[in-house]
């Protein structure tokens, strides 16, 4: 059997492959921004004696508590 591959005519140059940009119902689109604020709260929420050693480290190393924070949260690494 032959089969032809399918027509690349639906794909145009330089698409990345991404979600469409127009507003389609998603019927699970309030639960994953349900999930999505629970994650940044329960993230961004730390032990007392925690934040306290952020302040004082961010405020020794001339930043903010949310910019020092950030950057333990999206790198996993202590400065």
């Amino acid at each position: 059997m032959d089969t032809e591959p399918p027509p690349l005519a639906t794909v145009q140059l330089g698409h990345n492959g991404g979600p469409p940009l127009e507003d389609e119902p998603d019927p699970n689109a309030s639960w994953r921004a349900w999930c999505w604020r629970r994650a940044h709260k329960k993230a961004w929420a730390a032990p007392r004696e925690i934040a306290l050693r952020r302040l004082a480290r961010a405020e020794e190393l001339g930043m903010t508590y949310r910019e020092y924070t950030l950057e333990i949260l999206e790198r996993g690494r202590y400065l």
